[in-house]
């Protein structure tokens, strides 16, 4: 049976990152799920109900990593996720049963709003998953 990775991503990674994060062979060898959050780069646009152009941003990040992962022999699908990603990670996670996820976020200064304390807190919800981070710059 294939490991699965959850792989929570707020811009598109190669299969070269996913590969220094989880180990060569152990991602060619693995199920992995990409999921994009839904990112609004404003509270304004948040609490006005406007995910439109977040959705559309968070579809193009997952293909186009699915995309570099399959290139780089990891088979991967994906699609984005809800705004917030800590609720996108839940919603995954109850029909992709992962043993492993993968947090992909910024560098520090440039995290989105929602990205912020993310790392403890799926760390701490998800305590009997491996759970690993890597900034993307």
């Amino acid at each position: 049976m294939k490991k699965k990775i959850l792989v929570l991503v707020s811009e598109p990674i190669s299969g070269d990152v996913l590969k220094e994060v989880v180990g060569g062979e152990e991602a060619e060898e693995a199920e992995v799920l990409v999921v994009a959050p839904a990112l609004n780069e404003s509270k304004v646009r948040f609490w006005a109900s406007d995910p439109d152009g977040s959705i559309e941003q968070a579809e193009d990040v997952a293909q186009e990593t699915v995309e570099r992962l399959d290139e780089a022999g990891v088979d991967a699908a994906g699609g984005a996720g809800e705004s917030e990603p800590l609720l996108a990670l839940q919603d995954a996670l109850a029909t992709f049963d992962a043993e492993e996820i993968v947090l992909c976020t910024r560098l520090g200064g440039e995290l989105n709003w929602l990205e912020e304390g993310l790392v403890e807190e799926v760390k701490a919800r998800f305590p009997d998953r491996s759970v690993s981070h890597r900034e993307i710059d």
